[in-house]
């Protein structure tokens, strides 16, 4: 195993990240983790944390993993790109703006593309990356005082674990980053969630959504995944209809609790149930 660097953590904040529950999760995954699969990558919180020497990771969010690839190959250059944008409001919706115009906008090289995506998810509201349905970020404008914009420790550092590291990027349904995989890797999976209430949307993320079909399709794979002796663990809010969905499943399920911060009102975040499912003691 590599020794794991402690500066090694998310660089952009996600829906649904995982950096407060890794404490919870840790007891949670197997002894030993060195073929890692994710196939749902967001933010990349239990990537970081578990630092395997191979992992296969995937998002269907493009940009996502554009950005990643940028860390890897050019985090020079993306460090120097991030320090040219201020912390302003007009800024901010220009740049926003900027995939409004398709041409113009796939003129830009990897790393503005990659800035892009850091500064605004750096700089909007909550930190929430979401898009339209025409797949166009529109989260409004968050009025930090100081954002974070560049955290060059954190990127040089994440960088240095991609290049030392075997890690496969890729951008596609979930599904195909898992149909190769060997019974060695352990598989994480951590979707866009099933919604807690009729207001509440994890779906947003990404043009077209995740919704109670894909979940029930997950759920199916999870079976396939079972069958090729595979080992995986996956998370889910605690909803009647995901805990009805693995009820009658042979896995191990726990409850945890996780802490919601994106709400815009700030009342209703807190402490929620999340359902952890593995398919290994």
């Amino acid at each position: 195993m590599m020794r794991r660097n402690s500066l090694i953590a998310p660089v952009v904040k996600w829906v649904g990240g995982k950096r407060q529950l890794l404490d919870v999760f840790e007891p949670l995954f197997p002894r030993q983790v060195t073929s890692y699969c994710e196939p749902f990558l967001g933010g990349g919180a239990v990537l970081f944390k578990l630092q395997p020497e191979v992992a296969y990771v995937n998002d269907i969010n493009s940009e996502l993993i554009q950005m990643y690839e940028v860390i890897r190959d050019d985090v020079e250059g993306l460090i120097q790109a991030l320090s040219e944008h201020p912390n302003e409001k007009e800024h901010f919706y220009s740049v926003r703006d900027w995939d409004r115009d398709k041409a113009q906008y796939g003129e830009l090289t990897k790393v503005q593309k990659a800035a892009r995506t850091i500064y605004l998810n750096k700089t909007c509201y909550n930190g929430l990356f979401r898009v339209n349905n025409s797949g166009e970020f529109n989260a409004p404008f968050g009025r930090y005082k100081n954002p974070n914009i560049v955290n060059a420790p954190v990127l040089r550092a994440v960088s240095g674990y991609f290049q030392n590291a075997q890690v496969t990027f890729s951008s596609a349904d979930y599904t195909e980053t898992l149909g190769h995989l060997s019974e060695e890797t352990f598989v994480y999976l951590d979707p866009p969630y099933d919604p807690v209430s009729g207001t509440a949307n994890f779906t947003g993320y990404a043009k077209g959504g995740f919704d109670q079909a894909e979940q029930i399709r997950l759920r199916q794979y999870c079976d396939e995944l079972d069958g090729r002796g595979i080992r995986f663990m996956l998370s889910n809010s605690a909803t009647e209809f995901i805990k009805e969905l693995y009820a009658s499943s042979p896995y191990n399920i726990t409850i945890v609790k996780a802490k919601r911060a994106v709400n815009s009102n700030a009342a209703r975040r807190g402490q929620v149930d999340e359902v952890v499912v593995r398919n290994y003691e």
